[in-house]
């Protein structure tokens, strides 16, 4: 049947009768003498096949019962409805050619999150990570989705890049022939150039932080999706913020339910994002409401650390919004509230259920001489910022931006134990193969 044409599992089974033919790989096998039942998997769901020796022969039924798991096969057959099988529906094989055979499979139950880790390159394979990775895909394109109804353009910054960001200490120096460069943190010191050509950009890209952090929510490279837009309010860049989660969360429960479900996770707990305004509050009154509700205690001027992100978002069942921070815990380029230059018009997006900040963002700095005081300030060599000066020099205007995390926001709205699961190969200062 080498002319045959193939369908996706999933179409199959909305197809539920009638001949088709099918391709995929081994998820599951057992059998008798005379009988296999075969579960076949592919990129959109399984199904369970039945091969009978008095069907397709005694020669092809012994290529059956070397079936193991993950060995390709195609398969022609007959859909019947049958609710004892995995998904509702089998297909009864009428002849199959074996593809590929597979040796024993290293990955079994029962296996630790390391060797997990290790064998990376096959536990792509799994249902769980197929299902993470749907739905990762669906939040890629939802971010795009809405920046492109909102009329944004698409921009890419280069990857090496000559200055820090986001801090010194978090940087990958990189030689580059014969002097050193660094891998960006972000794209923002160069998209702030373009708004003043194009005023509304995004991107998704690559983002590199040299943090040891040995944390479930940490990774070493990680996707940035990022905004940039001139003219812009601190409460423009918040409700952009809150604007395209909803978006993504509204996009996931559309599409990506029956991935949800695979997760063990329950759609009911992200609702509330859709239905309810993200609570806004100012760092001063996160400062306060930890003290009433926790009697925790936090000196004024100290980031928020994880445990107090944790404290807050308990009290919510939508991601909330922390606003003007203190200056000296936030980057150079936020702009200081006037009347009150202890703190910036700076926002940090907290999700729910203990799951952190997933967006960081503010209203930029556009007083030329605040920004040399900051730079100089943190021992910077100003001459390697000059091209971003000109920004200020040449009509500059209000603008401002955020940078959301793409692997928190997978790992929160899929429930995720880890950020590892969040990525395809998860890079930490532990691990960089395979």
């Amino acid at each position: 049947m080498s002319d045959a044409k193939f369908i996706t599992v999933q179409e199959a089974l909305k197809l539920g009768t009638g001949k088709v033919s099918l391709r995929g790989w081994v998820y599951r096998e057992r059998g008798s003498a005379a009988l296999k039942f075969v579960v076949l998997r592919d990129g959109t769901d399984i199904i369970q096949c039945v091969i009978k020796k008095d069907v397709v022969g005694d020669e092809k039924f012994k290529d059956a019962d070397k079936l193991q798991v993950e060995a390709s096969i195609e398969l022609h057959g007959t859909l019947h409805e049958d609710k004892r099988a995995p998904t509702g529906y089998e297909l009864r094989v009428d002849d199959f050619t074996v593809v590929g055979w597979s040796d024993q499979f290293p990955i079994t139950k029962d296996q630790s999150a390391e060797f997990l880790l290790d064998k990376r390159h096959l536990w792509l394979r799994s249902r769980k990570m197929q299902a993470i990775l749907k739905i990762r895909a669906t939040l890629f394109s939802a971010f795009r989705e809405y920046f492109d109804k909102e009329g944004f353009l698409e921009y890419h910054s280069p990857i090496f890049q000559a200055t820090q960001a986001e801090g010194g200490s978090s940087l990958f120096s990189v030689k580059y022939f014969e002097s050193v460069t660094y891998l960006a943190q972000t794209w923002q010191l160069y998209a702030e150039p373009a708004i003043f050509a194009y005023e509304k950009l995004y991107t998704i890209a690559p983002s590199f932080r040299a943090e040891k952090s040995q944390t479930s929510r940490h990774l070493t490279e990680y996707w940035h999706a990022e905004m940039e837009v001139a003219w812009a309010t601190f409460m423009d860049i918040q409700d952009y913020g809150e604007g395209v989660i909803k978006h993504m969360v509204r996009r996931v429960l559309a599409e990506r339910e029956a991935e949800l479900k695979i997760l063990g996770r329950d759609p009911e707990k992200l609702r509330p994002v859709l239905e309810k305004p993200f609570p806004r509050m100012t760092y001063t009154e996160a400062l306060a409401l930890l003290k009433e509700k926790f009697g925790m205690e936090l000196d004024w001027g100290k980031d928020l650390r994880t445990i107090e992100e944790d404290k807050l978002s308990s009290l919510y069942d939508t991601p909330i919004i922390v606003t003007e921070y203190p200056t000296i815990v936030k980057a150079f380029y936020m702009k200081q509230v006037p009347g009150h230059p202890e703190v910036v018009q700076g926002c940090d997006f907290i999700a729910p259920e203990g799951y952190g900040e997933i967006i960081g963002g503010s209203a930029r700095e556009t007083d030329l001489e605040v920004l040399k005081e900051k730079l100089t300030e943190q021992g910077e060599d100003l001459a390697g910022y000059d091209y971003y000066f000109d920004t200020r020099r040449y009509g500059s205007v209000p603008h401002g931006g955020f940078g959301l995390g793409m692997e928190r926001i997978v790992s929160w709205l899929c429930g995720l134990d880890s950020i590892k699961d969040a990525i395809p190969f998860p890079r930490t200062p532990a691990r960089w193969t395979p």
